[in-house]
């Protein structure tokens, strides 16, 4: 993309300014100065930010929103038949895809962090976010998810640090423009997209390679170890559980939602911490963003305050009530190795019964990993699944949820989250966990779940 597509732009439209993706920017550029107007289908808490900050957002999506915009700009979400984006289409005026935008924008920054991988980005990004706002810097942000610290998704900052969640879909990273690359696992997703492992590991091993400064990679993920082989011209640091890594945890212990372990970094213990969400894959996400956070500068006891204070984003093992015995949370895990972590960490907090809720995502993902997903799921006590969202995609593949069920032992379909929320109101008891799982809006049957136990 041009560096200088912003030029003599004065007025921009985002078709989805909602977006937990599409708000940081808009926050971005707000600040610059330029003049913005959103649309979007569904109010938000976000929505209302976007509303509080002076930008006018029309409700429903047509083609008279874009109307006085001299650049549009949408997410990869957006389906091609949406009236909104054929109207900026046909207009004449720039249309820019957010990973572009997103691409221009990191090139600002002299020191742009970005952290991608398969699983754990939220999190990891987020970790390194909390220790940044302990360290006072005024930094700048775009994270996948909400963070409680900085109210929302993301924040502009007037400093030259700008962190990023950095997502491989349909090589969103790649438009980025890193200066420390964080690679923190490599995992078979997106296959629709990237078709060959092969592939999505040579996507992976252009973004270390476009890093300015520094990657920083998991030593003991084999796919990663392969995409950062032969890649130089940086400064090269592994994190891992094994003590060859540059850093590495030790002498773990859990206790609850509370996590402690102890920090090293060439065989020296640098600290103790503590990390206030459960699992040890979370253990391993707090590493890597200490090493981020070191390679910035920032001193080894605000960055143990600051992973200390990090209490887990929204949607990430969030607890959404503790009542009577009943224990309900939410997860954002939407790939069979997300639902496999965060069901054995929930196996070790004590609980009686897992009772586990998920919504599939995308027919194609729920198609090439259902076996997968069956087993992961069955790690819980009991299952139950809702209807298939699709989201972006067609169901060319003829897959059904009822399948999923089919090979998952005792685990029972509700197609509708009005039906989910009855059946879960009459079966859950004192001792019981109920965990939603999934990256569309299952979150909804935890909350209504909530409120009726």
């Amino acid at each position: 993309m041009q560096s200088n597509i912003l030029d003599g732009k004065k007025h921009i439209h985002f078709i989805g300014i909602g977006g937990s993706g599409m708000f940081p920017l808009a926050q971005i550029l707000h600040q610059k100065g330029f003049y913005l107007t959103g649309s979007d289908n569904n109010e938000t808490e976000t929505l209302q930010a976007v509303r509080d900050m002076g930008i006018p957002v029309a409700m429903g999506q047509r083609a008279e929103n874009i109307e006085g915009a001299d650049l549009i700009v949408h997410t990869s979400a957006i389906m091609a038949d949406n009236p909104e984006l054929i109207a900026a289409r046909a207009s004449g005026v720039p249309v820019l895809e957010r990973k572009d935008l997103l691409g221009l924008v990191t090139t600002w920054y002299d020191n742009a962090v970005g952290f991608c991988g398969t699983h754990g980005k939220t999190t990891s990004t987020s970790m390194l976010v909390q220790i940044l706002h302990t360290w006072g810097n005024d930094f700048s942000c775009v994270i996948g998810g909400k963070l409680p610290s900085i109210g929302g998704s993301g924040r502009v900052g007037t400093s030259d640090i700008i962190v990023c969640e950095a997502d491989e879909y349909v090589d969103t990273f790649l438009k980025m423009s890193p200066d420390i690359a964080v690679i923190l696992n490599i995992d078979e997703d997106h296959m629709e997209y990237f078709k060959t492992l092969d592939h999505l590991i040579g996507s992976f091993h252009k973004f270390a390679e476009n890093a300015t400064k520094c990657v920083i990679y998991n030593i003991g993920d084999r796919n990663t170890r392969e995409a950062v082989a032969s890649v130089s011209g940086k400064e090269m640091i592994s994190f891992g559980w094994e003590k060859n890594a540059d850093y590495y945890p030790g002498e773990i212990s859990q206790n609850g939602f509370t996590t402690t372990f102890g920090v090293y970094h060439h065989d020296k213990k640098i600290f103790d911490a503590a990390i206030h969400v459960p699992g040890r894959h979370n253990v391993l996400n707090a590493v890597s963003a200490i090493a981020a956070a070191r390679f910035l500068g920032v001193p080894d006891d605000v960055i143990k305050a600051g992973i200390e204070s990090f209490t887990g984003s929204l949607r990430r093992f969030e607890k959404i009530l503790s009542k009577d015995g009943i224990t309900i949370c939410d997860d954002y895990a939407h790939h069979p190795a997300e639902v496999t972590a965060v069901l054995k960490t929930a196996r070790g907090l004590g609980f009686k019964r897992i009772i586990a809720v998920h919504q599939p995502f995308t027919f194609s993902r729920t198609f090439r990993l259902m076996d997968d997903f069956a087993e992961a799921l069955s790690i819980a006590d009991e299952a139950v699944i809702t209807e298939i969202m699709g989201s972006r995609e067609k169901n060319t593949f003829g897959v059904r949820a009822e399948q999923l069920v089919e090979k998952i032992p005792g685990a029972v379909f509700t197609p509708t989250f009005d039906e989910c929320v009855d059946y879960l109101a009459g079966r859950v008891k004192s001792g019981d966990l109920v965990i939603t799982l999934g990256c569309g809006d299952i979150y909804k049957v935890a909350k209504r779940l909530a409120e009726r136990v």
